[in-house]
């Protein structure tokens, strides 16, 4: 087994707990990496975990949790949210786009983030987006996951005044490309500002939300 090398002080450098890419990494590889986070005290994500995988994981280690349709393995308990309103709202155009939102939404609750989910507001059916809008006003980041042409980051960028970050997903016929027409229309994007992270990319997009509401709080809390 090749011993893996943990960066333990992730959270006290960036406020950020280390994740681990559990695709290409075998069950017996994933449970010694979260035995070291065990014995430091650290929290424990693993991304990209099929249910297989998942289950030798836990048959090393019981107390890790999985969660199926994040495709996630978590060790520790998770934070108690710093606020009791949400500060991020996670948009989907579709209940095809549910796997990353799932994503998205478990990275950033390991990290103490209250999250809104919002399925199917996508542009096909563009006045189911116009009914939400009223309840974003509060929130402080958006992200919006998309795909087939993965239009929904545009629109919703130029009818909000938060930060966007546009996720494409890896949905839709023969020209969609496994996500790649989603991303680059994201890329092309006409809507000034809006971020992009890369196809199927939840953690991603939750890593640059929680950078956001962090520069958001430290810019608050400045005389």
């Amino acid at each position: 087994m090749i011993d893996a090398r943990l960066d333990l002080q992730r959270r006290q450098r960036l406020g950020m707990v280390e994740a681990v890419w559990g695709e290409h990494k075998s069950a017996d590889q994933i449970a010694g990496v979260l035995r070291g986070f065990q014995r430091a005290g650290e929290l424990g994500l693993v991304t990209r975990v099929d249910p297989d995988k998942a289950a030798g994981v836990q048959a090393e280690l019981p107390v890790v949790t999985y969660h199926p349709l994040a495709r996630c393995l978590t060790l520790g308990d998770c934070p108690v949210p710093a606020s009791s309103a949400a500060q991020v709202a996670v948009l989907s155009g579709g209940t095809s786009d549910a796997t990353v939102v799932a994503e998205i939404s478990l990275a950033l609750q390991w990290h103490g983030v209250k999250v809104q989910t919002l399925m199917d507001v996508g542009v096909a059916g563009l006045h189911r987006l116009l009914e939400v809008l009223p309840s974003l006003e509060s929130v402080h980041v958006l992200i919006a996951c998309a795909g087939m042409e993965g239009a929904l980051p545009t629109v919703l960028a130029g009818l909000v005044p938060q930060p966007v970050i546009g996720v494409p997903v890896s949905v839709g016929y023969g020209v969609s490309q496994g996500g790649r027409c989603a991303l680059d229309g994201m890329l092309a994007s006409c809507a000034p500002g809006l971020t992009v992270v890369n196809i199927d990319n939840g953690y991603g997009a939750a890593m640059a939300a929680l950078r956001i509401l962090r520069g958001q709080l430290e810019a608050s809390m400045s005389p």
